[in-house]
């Protein structure tokens, strides 16, 4: 066991070496090794902080493309309807302005041929009424080729004309 046992001299030197070591260090390499840490930890919190930073700045965008994205959205909806409503607006107006038209194309008409068949119908009198007096004036030239004929139908017209 005594192999396993350390010595009072080696505990000693050890001692020794380990408390020049830790006084070598501290002397020497604690202030650097903790400012770098120091260092290290305030790289590591600014690159965090930026992340966040970062994190926050991308939400803020995603909100404001959404927002974008909805007005855009209300934007072309309302361009759509006003379309809709003026392409109808124009359909209406034209069909309007089609029966207008054709209402007056039909009074045109009725008054064109209203106007042609008052025409016809005083046309067809007046060839009616040459016929009727032809007629008549040939009817009565051979009536009234005797003097006889002449005096009685002249003596019955007389007649007729008293008693009205």
């Amino acid at each position: 066991m005594e192999l396993l046992t350390p010595g009072t001299g080696l505990i000693i030197w050890q001692t020794i070496i380990f408390l020049l070591l830790f006084f070598l260090l501290a002397k020497f390499a604690w202030k650097p090794i903790l400012s770098s840490l120091k260092i290290r930890e305030e790289s590591i919190q600014s690159a965090l902080d930026a992340a966040e930073k970062a994190k926050d700045e991308m939400a803020k965008l995603q909100a404001d493309n959404k927002k974008m994205m909805d007005e855009a959205r209300v934007e072309r909806d309302a361009i759509l309807k006003e379309a809709r409503d003026v392409a109808n607006n124009i359909k209406e107006e034209a069909k309007n302005d089609a029966a207008k038209q054709t209402e007056k194309m039909i009074a045109d008409a009725k008054l064109a041929i209203n106007t042609e068949k008052q025409a016809a119908m005083s046309d067809v009198k007046n060839q009616v009424a040459g016929l009727v007096l032809e007629v008549t004036e040939n009817i009565l030239r051979e009536r009234l080729q005797d003097d006889k004929a002449q005096t009685a139908l002249i003596e019955k017209y007389v007649k007729d004309a008293n008693l009205n």
